[in-house]
């Protein structure tokens, strides 16, 4: 087991509501992302999955401190970032870079692609000012384009090709972990495809760690050595992605398993859903207990009176119900 890179301590970041229009006062606070502890190994690729509105993207982006944390830690490579300076948070950044969900959003209209990928190269001084050309160059062929189109901008590319650029621009400053968050959701299915093989190429071509966030299981279970469960801010199932897409054990994860669809048409007729009920409670005002208990078909009373912890629920399994042994 290859040591861990990134270490999540009870990570906690909320937001404070206010009410009023002239004269402001606390209305509450969202809880967006809400104790989550997680570790990704060197060379791992760690998928994260939940609804919109969970908090998955909240939590990469206190991973990269563009939020500010408002409890637990974020450690990169042994290196504290909620109590490092802001010096010392650029330093970091160095080895950890994002690729995010819309690429023609993410990329500024006015750089062409050379622009785009120097730009990191020059700032940070990862190659000599004689050298940039060649490692643009460099970076265009690992992403599988070719570096006569480096005088092109975003909008004479297609989705799948800017989020390529995207890409290249991550790997400009050699990172060890790759934050990609729903890299794939704003693309067609075929081009999907390419894209989540090239990622995993290249985290096994460069020993890169990645943290792979997406609301479809059928996306993560691909490139994911392990999966995280997320709900309402809180990490309900965690486990090695064979066992958690072919034995589920928390209620909301089976939910999320049964709506993975299947290319056999005889099986997909006979499959069994687990339709959930509503929407998920608002991290404003979270239901005690269990978050899950209001929409779970297997709640019981005991499930609205404390909030499950992770617990063992197998082999590297951990899963946050209190009747894991029940159902």
């Amino acid at each position: 087991m290859s040591e861990p890179l990134l270490q999540l301590n009870n990570v906690q970041t909320h937001f404070p509501v206010e009410s009023g229009f002239l004269f402001k006062k606390p209305a509450g606070t969202v809880k967006a992302v809400d104790g989550v502890s997680l570790t990704v190994r060197r060379g791992e690729v760690l998928g994260l999955v939940g609804e919109s509105g969970c908090g998955k993207s909240t939590l990469a982006r206190t991973i990269m401190q563009l939020v500010p944390t408002t409890g637990g830690s974020v450690v990169l490579g042994g290196k504290n970032l909620t109590t490092a300076t802001a010096a010392e948070i650029q330093a970091a950044r160095r080895g950890m870079q994002m690729v995010f969900q819309d690429p023609f959003a993410s990329l500024n209209p006015r750089f062409n692609v050379y622009a785009t990928l120097a730009e990191p190269l020059v700032v940070h001084g990862v190659v000599p000012h004689d050298r940039v050309k060649a490692r643009v160059a460099e970076l265009m062929q690992l992403v599988g384009l070719a570096p006569r189109l480096v005088r092109k901008y975003p909008h004479e590319f297609s989705g799948g090709q800017r989020q390529r650029i995207a890409i290249a621009r991550a790997l400009a400053l050699e990172p060890q972990l790759i934050i990609a968050d729903e890299p794939v959701s704003a693309l067609d299915v075929s081009i999907q495809a390419q894209i989540l093989n090239l990622l995993a190429q290249l985290c096994r071509q460069m020993n890169l760690a990645m943290l792979f966030i997406a609301h479809d299981l059928s996306v993560v279970k691909h490139i994911s050595d392990r999966i995280a469960v997320m709900y309402l801010g809180k990490i309900v199932e965690l486990g090695p992605a064979s066992d958690v897409i072919e034995r589920p054990r928390h209620p909301y994860t089976r939910a999320l398993v049964s709506a993975i669809p299947t290319p056999d048409p005889d099986a997909e007729r006979q499959r069994q859903r687990l339709v959930l009920p509503g929407d998920p409670p608002s991290p404003l005002n979270p239901p005690a207990g269990c978050a899950f208990h209001p929409r779970c078909p297997f709640a019981q009373e005991k499930c609205r009176a404390a909030i499950p912890p992770l617990a063992p629920a197998g082999p590297d399994r951990e899963a946050a119900c209190v009747r894991l042994d029940e159902i």
